[in-house]
């Protein structure tokens, strides 16, 4: 534990006292019909002024079922979590819901939501957002395309991140990919970080081939799973196919890849193609909700997103968007961009829990949520409460089931404390108690100016 941060209460144990488990599936009854109304009489009439603090995190897909493996707790009632804990015994828990139900669930909608988008009236796609990231500008006719290095195996979908393929080699491969459409003027991969690249169709002032009927899987929705089913529909898909077919010799011939291939390491045998998308328009955070915000982030998908919203992308060295992230360095920089006049709002995103579930390994989801509570989450609550006014919020984006290794639908619980918010019973952050707190946000994007007390 960190010298000079002392959580209300430090028994493990004691947090689970009095809990009931939930019954079969989140999602089943999260969308039930009998709705809770929601009360918004816990956030006081606040007039929000420049010297106010704000402070999201971000434990990315945290929300879980139930698991075997940790006496039938989900991750968030099984990890010790005393700081997350004592953000929900300062204010209040709830519940929101971040991903429509007719889009496909991932971060791109689930943070958009979170931030206080309407994802129905802005999402377009996830590959236009790290395009943002990547400085790529997309034309109006332009097409974003996520580009996943993956390993498929007897027809099947072994890994989409390749076993988290190092930078050079995702590198050298995604160069042979744009060496073969070298003659081409609509198509052009760029590089990104690891499995994570980008494919982009120039349009060339000629409409595309793709359209809202193009239907792509993302890989990390189908581990293990047959690829043939989940391959491109629709309008344009029989280019994406050819292109995935393409990949398939130039990594096969790749003499790095065979090297690391010959380790046993699952290495990238093609290219997985999805997430198409044009440009998005947002509002400016800033012109939407009259704060200054910034993000901290190892993922592309929020930093674009960041960028889009006009907020500053700070970067964090150690940060990987894996397990092995530097948490403590993430909780550091969240700090000191807090000290500074020109950011009323810091988000902080952690994307380890979502990578542990993708895994399917409940200890490792369990262990990144204790190292995201101990690093995070209490030095940045200390750190609000000695300098003033200040609002925390603790939300994931969305569930992501260690039972089916996939993101997915349904309700998340959030924990949010600080100046003007009046406690209410809660004593743990988990799943339990958010479903039984009068608190539930249907449209998830109704959190974000609650927060500012500007709806």
């Amino acid at each position: 534990m960190q010298a000079g941060i002392q959580p209300s209460k430090t028994n493990s144990d004691s947090r689970h006292e009095g809990k009931v488990p939930i019954h079969d599936s989140l999602s089943r009854h999260r969308f039930s019909d009998q709705l809770k109304r929601v009360s918004t009489d816990i956030f006081a009439d606040l007039r929000t002024e420049s010297l106010m603090k704000y402070a999201l995190v971000i434990p990315d897909g945290v929300a879980d079922e139930p698991q075997p493996s940790l006496g039938g707790k989900t991750p968030l009632q099984a990890a010790n979590i005393p700081f997350m804990d004592e953000v929900a015994q300062a204010g209040f828990v709830g519940e929101a819901n971040h991903v429509p139900i007719s889009l496909p669930s991932g971060s791109d909608v689930g943070t958009m939501s979170l931030f206080g988008y309407d994802p129905l009236e802005y999402h377009t796609g996830r590959a236009p957002i790290e395009a943002a990231a990547q400085g790529i500008e997309l034309g109006e006719l332009d097409w974003a395309i996520r580009c996943n290095l993956v390993t498929v195996e007897d027809g099947r979908m072994a890994s989409f991140t390749a076993e988290q393929i190092p930078n050079d080699l995702a590198k050298t491969l995604v160069e042979l990919l744009q060496r073969d459409q070298c003659g081409s003027e609509h198509w052009k991969f760029y590089t990104g970080v690891s499995y994570r690249n980008l494919l982009v169709y120039r349009a060339r002032n000629i409409p595309a081939p793709f359209g809202p009927d193009t239907q792509t899987t993302p890989p990390h929705d189908i581990t293990d799973q047959l690829i043939e089913p989940n391959l491109p529909q629709g309008p344009g898909s029989e280019l994406l196919r050819e292109l995935m077919e393409r990949s398939k010799p130039l990594f096969a011939a790749c003499a790095p890849n065979q090297e690391r291939a010959a380790t046993g390491t699952h290495t990238a045998t093609q290219c997985w193609l999805w997430g198409q998308g044009r440009r998005p328009a947002f509002k400016s955070f800033l012109e939407r909700f009259g704060k200054r915000g910034a993000v901290i982030t190892a993922v592309d998908l929020l930093r674009g997103l960041g960028k889009l919203l006009g907020w500053q992308v700070i970067e964090v060295p150690g940060a990987t968007g894996y397990l092995d992230t530097d948490y403590a360095a993430k909780g550091r920089a969240a700090i000191e961009a807090l000290r500074n006049d020109v950011t009323d709002f810091i988000v902080v995103h952690v994307e380890a829990t979502d990578e542990a579930s993708h895994e399917g390994n409940a200890a490792a989801k369990v262990q990144a949520l204790e190292e995201i509570d101990r690093h995070i989450v209490g030095p940045l609550h200390a750190y609000l409460k000695s300098q003033g006014e200040y609002r925390l919020l603790v939300c994931p984006d969305h569930p992501t089931f260690l039972r089916t290794k996939t993101h997915s639908h349904g309700f998340v619980p959030f924990a949010v404390c600080g100046t003007g918010i009046t406690a209410d019973s809660a004593t743990t952050y988990d799943e339990v108690a958010a479903a039984t707190s009068s608190l539930r946000l249907d449209r998830g994007c109704e959190l974000m100016p609650l927060l500012f007390r500007e709806a």
